[in-house]
């Protein structure tokens, strides 16, 4: 087993059936929380015989890094090799204060949107949480300076991994975790509304990022199959509970593709669509990559697309393009080390 799979009452039972003391679970949560500790042998304040009765019992299984590329704006991206010689990607985003770790959930993704290079081959499986967490630490461990927020941007759709990236985003953001508050934990999904729902009963203060990139059904679909299960007017009413539930916005991800969904009527529309919901929208331009042909807009036509939403009453940012350097499209990396 993942050592970082295990919970607290795992260890206790075994600490108990080993004869020892209830609070040695806690002082090994320490170790591989607080000091980033790889192996039961470096946890020294344990007695010998224990670690190496824990180290029979629980598996240690740690991501390698496969590859890693550096832009020059500092943004560090990751080719991570699982056990099972699997490849996801972690990224680690240089911000005015701290670092953000952008985390994968799955080794791959079967949504199959048009501009992601997540899901060109299609799902494999989930990550475990103890899977996720060993890449939140590794981050952190890679990090120059603090690591103060954590967004489940990666390779795979989150919320189709639902049970384990809870999981992880409570250790994450637990006191014996990795302490990392909850209000700097984003979970971005494509639209799964049964979950989105879900999420909202959750009592978290996390953040939901939606991932939406047109203003109408049809054209939705067709960038996004998932829509066809769950329309805008599904999504949105999800969207809405969230926010009420939780008394957070929602942020939307719109990327901005030329001659797709970039007019100033596909602004109007969007911000007709989101009126009176309590949100923001992320402008983003396209990373263009070889599984998908270059619809890149320019700087220029993306503060205008932002503009055009202010105006209409929707507050809007342009997001900038983190490593477009390194390959930046999400998955890229993941592609080139598989290959």
């Amino acid at each position: 087993m993942n050592r970082l799979d295990i919970k607290t009452a795992d260890i206790e039972k075994e600490l108990e059936r080993l004869g020892q003391p209830a609070f040695r679970a806690k002082q090994i949560r320490r170790w591989i929380f607080e000091r980033g500790a790889s192996s039961f042998a470096r946890m020294t304040d344990l007695p010998a015989s224990l670690r190496d009765a824990l180290a029979a019992r629980f598996v240690i299984r740690t991501a390698r890094i496969a590859g890693h590329v550096e832009s020059s704006d500092g943004t560090r991206r990751f080719a991570l090799r699982l056990d099972d010689d699997n490849v996801i990607e972690s990224v680690l985003v240089a911000m005015r204060k701290g670092w953000t770790a952008c985390l994968s959930s799955q080794v791959g993704c079967r949504r199959r949107c048009t501009f992601c290079a997540s899901g060109a081959r299609g799902l494999v499986r989930n990550l475990s949480a103890g899977e996720i967490l060993d890449e939140a630490l590794l981050m952190r461990a890679e990090s120059p300076a603090s690591l103060r927020n954590v967004v489940f941007m990666g390779i795979g759709e989150p919320l189709d991994n639902y049970d384990h990236v809870l999981a992880a985003v409570r250790t994450i953001i637990a006191e014996d975790g990795l302490r990392i508050g909850a209000r700097r934990v984003t979970i971005s999904t494509c639209g799964i509304v049964p979950a989105i729902e879900r999420l909202a009963g959750e009592g978290l203060q996390v953040k939901l990022a939606v991932s939406l990139n047109a203003p109408d059904d049809a054209r939705r679909s067709q960038l996004m199959p998932v829509n066809r299960r769950w329309p805008l007017g599904r999504l949105l009413g999800a969207c809405r509970r969230y926010a009420e539930a939780t008394g957070r916005r929602v942020t939307f991800e719109y990327v901005l593709m030329r001659n797709v969904n970039d007019a100033p009527a596909d602004a109007r529309g969007l911000a007709a669509l989101l009126r009176g919901l309590a949100c923001k929208v992320n402008v983003l331009r396209l990373n263009p990559h070889e599984h998908q042909p270059s619809h890149t807009v320019s700087r220029r036509a993306a503060y205008l697309f932002r503009a055009a939403l202010e105006d209409a009453g929707i507050e809007a940012t342009v997001r900038g393009s983190k490593g477009a350097d390194a390959d930046a499209a999400c998955g890229q990396l993941r592609l080139r080390a598989l290959e």
